[in-house]
């Protein structure tokens, strides 16, 4: 099984423009990603996928791999997959360009979910943790999701889910933790497909894959790592270096 990690990233973001870029205990916070992945030791290549030639020309000059996106794209799956629908690859791993905490753990254990799937009944894999302070679990930035009995994402949303109508009965609210790790032919299928409501509504690309029936395998991690969306949470990762 040949694995690789890609990183799509894109310059705009609408809460925090250029974060990819910004200073991170003395590297930007794309490099840092960079590196994290490749120093995990678990693929057999790792790229960043990106629009902005400031991004590509940050990893080329520290000696990493990019690769110019050649049409403009709604999602990071859709970037991903544009970059590696050519490539040689059996798994893609999906990590995100502002999560520059990456622990080895979690994605060893989503990499051995799909080497023990002889059957392939899963399409995509990723990861969740619990999460329980009130101002976290109504944080339209934090991803929720729920899953069945067999760990099968049911839903994303912004919103929180599921609404507790009744309290005291044991839910668990789980945050999503965007890495993915995506057959190839899944990946492809996602590229092919348009973008249906529920994902223009909530912008996240990962209910084109439900809305299409595919099947994502959630895994937990006790790991809450820190994904960069404002200037807040910048903030926050200079103080986990300092």
């Amino acid at each position: 099984m040949k694995i690789i990690a890609v990183i799509p990233a894109r310059y705009a973001s609408t809460r925090f423009p250029a974060k990819l870029l910004q200073d991170l205990g003395g590297k930007t916070v794309i490099l840092r990603t960079y590196e994290a992945a490749v120093s995990t030791n678990l693929f057999d290549d790792v790229f960043v996928v990106t629009d902005s030639e400031l991004i590509f020309d940050e990893i080329i000059s520290n000696g990493g791999k990019a690769i110019r996106s050649i049409k403009e794209h709604e999602s990071g799956s859709d970037r991903i997959a544009e970059a590696v629908q050519d490539m040689e690859v059996d798994l893609v791993i999906n990590v995100q360009g502002d999560e520059p905490f990456i622990d080895k753990k979690p994605l060893e254990k989503l990499i051995q979910v799909f080497k023990n799937d002889q059957d392939k009944k899963i399409d995509l894999g990723s990861l969740m943790f619990e999460i329980k302070d009130a101002a976290d679990i109504n944080n339209p930035n934090n991803v929720k999701v729920i899953t069945d009995q067999q760990g099968f994402a049911l839903y994303f949303s912004r919103s929180v889910i599921p609404y507790p109508r009744e309290e005291g009965v044991g839910v668990r609210y789980m945050k999503h933790i965007g890495i993915y790790a995506f057959r190839k032919e899944a990946l492809l299928d996602f590229y092919r497909l348009p973008m249906l409501t529920l994902e223009a509504s909530e912008k996240l690309e990962q209910l084109r894959y439900l809305e299409y029936g595919k099947r994502i395998k959630m895994l937990e991690t006790s790991h809450s790592s820190i994904g960069i969306d404002t200037p807040e949470d910048l903030e926050k990762a200079r103080k986990l270096l300092s």
